[in-house]
């Protein structure tokens, strides 16, 4: 027990950085600890804002809702762009080229406030017509449209804060990843009751008051993890001239972000579609499915802990030119995280009532919410492994196989079979939720045929 807490507080500390030597177990552990944190740090904005927003009512959590499945389009370009980061960068750390590595992140930084500008400006603009696209009412748009819109203009800190995290990762230093997350999740936690109610001086500001809190949050873990990536005696030390643009290291990342955005823009735009056939059964339908979401979430991301830890395994192993400690480090990651999801899955589906009752007491609401918080769970085994490999070839720098792999499941597979279900075949919700089970354990079975295979292992970054 004492060696187990040492080597967790090592971890905490990320007092190592390479990972191209020594124990497969130990350098999992040490990454993966300040990953799954991070994650969890990550999911908890989630989860703080749609209990507060709960509080105001049925139309508010519809709103967070209908925004959120929108707003993928910026998840998706921060978490490619921070695909892109940890690949390059792990495989220069693996090189043992640190010069190259902090160059790299100086490009992402460029990257990502581009990136930003274009996705955010038109989504501040049209907030209202999202809004209506979407499905929303008259009244749920005039009382929710400052919060898309508040939203929307955070997207430099909604991408940095993503991409930033894929460089530190990648450079080893997971646990300052952590510590950004812990700290923006923190004044994230602080500040929501006091803009939502108007605690003390502060007005209240209903559901926009979420949108303050979260964005403040965002970009104070965003200010920590620039002065993380910038102080002498990093991994990585970015030095103002690495911001200057470098056009063959912005091909290379963009040509990696293309296919890490992709595969993500693909299985967020099926969410989108799915939460359009939903808002199809009324509001309390959608309120459900977004509660159960961001509940799912909270599991979900700590497994992406794991499977990130796989990534920056496999970049710097392949970087140090050994592809077998690579693929060793990437099956016992998953055969991890399928352990973890196992047990979570059992007790979401044993306990799933009481969870939800946490978030809402609306029975229509509830009934939504257990219910797929219960189908999901039957498909969590096979997603384990999913998430793992797929995101291993992302840290092998091959990307376009898990595009296609997405592309398959959640377009040609996902979408049309939640609408045959739930309209056709008169299944209703429940249609859309098996659909997603079944859809995600067909992506697992895939990513391990192809894992197998090995193309990976000659990718050249």
């Amino acid at each position: 027990m004492t060696r187990f807490f040492r080597l967790f507080l090592a971890a905490l500390r990320g007092t190592e950085t390479n990972f191209t030597s020594g124990s497969i177990n130990r350098a999992i552990f040490l990454l993966s600890v300040p990953m799954i944190l991070e994650m969890v740090m990550e999911s908890l904005f989630a989860i703080v804002d749609v209990f507060f927003v709960a509080k105001i009512g049925t139309e508010a959590v519809a709103t967070v809702g209908l925004t959120e499945s929108v707003l993928t389009i910026v998840y998706s370009i921060g978490i490619g762009l921070s695909t892109a980061a940890t690949a390059l960068v792990a495989r220069r750390i693996g090189e043992e080229n640190k010069e190259a590595a902090s160059r790299t992140v100086g490009q992402v930084v460029l990257l990502s406030v581009a990136m930003s500008i274009v996705l955010g400006i038109p989504g501040f603009l049209l907030a209202e017509h999202i809004l209506r696209l979407m499905g929303g009412n008259d009244q749920l748009i005039a009382n929710g449209v400052g919060f898309t819109k508040m939203i929307f203009a955070s997207s430099p800190a909604i991408i940095l804060l993503y991409t930033l995290s894929g460089c530190l990762r990648g450079a080893g230093e997971a646990s300052v990843a952590m510590r950004s997350l812990w700290l923006a999740n923190g004044v994230n936690i602080i500040l929501c009751p006091v803009f939502i109610f108007g605690l003390g001086p502060f007005p209240e500001l209903g559901v926009m008051g979420s949108a303050v809190a979260t964005t403040t949050g965002r970009t104070v873990g965003v200010l920590y993890q620039l002065y993380a990536l910038t102080r002498p005696g990093g991994n990585v030390r970015v030095m103002r001239t690495d911001v200057n643009p470098d056009m063959s290291i912005i091909r290379n990342l963009l040509n990696l972000a293309v296919g890490g955005t992709s595969q993500f823009l693909v299985g967020s735009a099926s969410w989108i579609f799915l939460t359009r056939i939903l808002s199809a059964f009324g509001s309390d339908v959608v309120a459900g499915y977004t509660i159960a979401i961001r509940i799912i979430v909270f599991t979900i991301l700590p497994s992406w802990g794991l499977a990130n830890a796989a990534a920056t395994l496999v970049g710097q192993n392949l970087g140090a030119g050994q592809p077998e400690r690579a693929a060793t480090s990437a099956w016992r990651a998953a055969f991890c995280n399928m352990l973890f999801l196992a047990a979570v899955g059992i007790g979401f589906f044993i306990g799933a009532k009481e969870v939800v009752g946490l978030f809402n007491r609306d029975v229509r609401v509830m009934e939504i919410a257990v219910e797929c918080l219960q189908v999901f769970c039957v498909g969590y085994v096979f997603m384990a492994y999913g998430m793992v490999l797929s995101q291993a070839l992302n840290g092998a720098g091959d990307t376009r196989t898990p595009t296609l792999i997405n592309i398959v499941c959640f377009w040609i597979i996902e979408i049309p079979l939640a609408y045959t279900l739930a309209t056709w075949l008169h299944w209703g919700p429940p249609g859309v939720f098996w659909s997603v089970a079944i859809s995600e354990s067909l992506l697992a079975l895939i990513a391990v045929w192809v894992f197998r295979r090995g193309r990976w292992k000659t990718v050249q970054l």
